[in-house]
Order: C-alpha cells, then structure tokens, then sequence
C-alpha cells in the first residue's frame, strides 16, 4: 500500500522508514511545517529562572529549545511525553530524560509520580498553539508549573507529487498517517475541495485529539492507534 505521511520534517524521513520497513511504500508530502520562534529567546531565559524540570510534549519543542538556549541550559532534568521525544532530548544533549511513553495526561502523571518529585517549577516548553494543558494538569496535581512557546507550525503545500497520486483513479495513495491535530485540521482543509477523496483513504490517527477534525468526513475507514506511537498507528493499517 502507498502511504501518505503529513507529519512536518524531520520527523517525516522516520515515518518513511519505518513505513518502508512494514511493507507499505511511503509519500512523504508533510501538511504542516514547524518554524521556531525567534522571539522566545529572551522569554525562555526569564521562564527558566527557579525551575527545577523541563517537560516537553514533541521533538519539535526540544528542537526548538537547543536553536534558542545555549548548551549550558541543558543541565535540567526532562521529562518527555514518549520515545520520539525523549530520544530528541538526548540527541540534543539532555543526560537525564525520563520517558512518559503516553499523551499529555500520562505525562502529568508520570511527572506527578517522580520520586523524588521536581523541588521547584516544571517549565513546559511547546508550540504556540499547544495540544493539551500540561500546566492545568500539573497544578491540578499540586506541581508548579508554566508554559513558553518556542516554535509554531504554519501550513504546508502538498508537493506535487501528491497531487498527482490524489488526482490519479483510483487516487495512488491507499492511507494517510495524521500525527497531530494540526495536520488534522491541514487535511481537513484539503478535503473541503476534494469531499470524494476521502471515501478512498483509510485515515490512521495517532489519537482521539488528532481524529477530531476529521469527524465530518466518511473515509474508506478511519481508526485511531492504541497508543498514541507510530508503531501503534502502523498496527491499524490492517483491519
């Protein structure tokens, strides 16, 4: 099966290969892009004064925080919402990472459940636009806790490519991968022009927050993982 994979690069490359590996021919065509935030720099330095952990819910947010801070801020313990973002933090330079191998909630629990628990702020570092309310999370469970955006994604243009595979009948792709809710809402946009396309797509979700703004329209099949990782969402290409 030909796959479609809308998550921004770099992580697009590692959906590719992991798609390959499964058996399926990937189309790497991402929906979204991810851009740091310039401005945040000075922003991040005043968030980081007093924090005791650094929490992080994407790659792209750990990404966007070496672009920002020099190497000597990276002496902070973090705790990471799964594996992808974990092995970013570690490839940025982070000795002690701690994996939540969840979502937003499981983070906040996971963080809560630390032995011994963080002795001061847990400062998240995330998009413009976040999924989740990790800060509302952890003050519900007691933490202190704040937020600073580090990056933003925009918009992306299908390659042309893609549209060739989509403008083909029946179109040349058999299944989209939806890694976030943003690209979510890309498609969605896409498939408001093009309303019979999604009846020959399967849609695989990462989660039931990614699925949400596709609701409205009738794919061949639609499915969300049953963890929110890759592997997860490449089990549910097979009904």
């Amino acid at each position: 099966m030909r796959i479609w994979i809308t998550r921004a690069e770099p992580e697009a490359q590692r959906t590719a290969q992991a798609v390959t590996a499964a058996g399926h021919r990937p189309l790497v065509s991402p929906l979204i892009q991810v851009a740091p935030l310039p401005s945040a720099s000075d922003r991040l330095a005043k968030a980081l004064a007093g924090v005791a952990a650094l929490a992080f819910t994407s790659a792209n947010g750990v990404r966007a925080f070496a672009l920002l801070r020099p190497l000597s801020d990276r002496q902070h313990p973090v705790f990471a919402v799964g594996a992808a973002t974990a092995r970013a933090a570690r490839e940025a330079g982070f000795a002690t990472v701690i994996s939540a191998e969840g979502d937003v909630a499981a983070l906040s629990r996971r963080i809560a459940a630390h032995k011994p628990p963080p002795a001061g702020a847990v400062l998240h570092c995330g998009a413009l636009e976040p999924a989740g309310d990790l800060v509302g999370a952890l003050e519900q469970r007691g933490l202190g806790a704040r937020f600073v955006a580090v990056y933003q994604t925009l918009p992306q243009a299908p390659t042309g490519e893609l549209l060739t595979a989509l403008d083909q009948q029946p179109p040349g792709v058999g299944a989209v991968l939806i890694h976030s809710p943003k690209a979510a809402e890309a498609l969605a946009a896409m498939l408001a022009d093009r309303p019979a396309l999604a009846g020959a797509l399967t849609a695989i979700c990462i989660s039931k927050a990614a699925a949400e703004p596709l609701a409205a329209f009738k794919f061949a099949r639609r499915a969300v993982a049953s963890k929110p990782n890759e592997a997860a969402m490449l089990a549910r290409l097979t009904p």
